[in-house]
């Protein structure tokens, strides 16, 4: 997938059914590449420090991550790409 290179963390997909492929973390907020190319950027503004939180161990654990999207976060993003 184009622009991923430059993405500091693979996911690690441990369960092999996440549709994330790569994220990066920030100390306010975490962006978050999907397999079907869009890329999304969370924030403590747009989605709440505690989401994001949340959103930012599960990237490290490589476990729920994109489940966790769908379910609690899903439109509460501050940019799409």
């Amino acid at each position: 997938m184009r622009g991923l290179r430059a993405w500091p963390c693979s996911h690690r997909n441990l369960s092999g059914e996440s549709g994330v492929v790569a994220y990066d973390i920030r100390p306010r907020s975490i962006s978050v590449a999907f397999l079907d190319g869009r890329r999304y950027v969370y924030t403590y503004r747009s989605a709440g420090q505690e989401r994001v939180e949340q959103m930012k161990n599960l990237a490290r654990d490589g476990r729920g991550l994109s489940g966790f999207i769908a379910q609690n976060a899903r439109d509460l993003f501050s940019k799409r790409f």
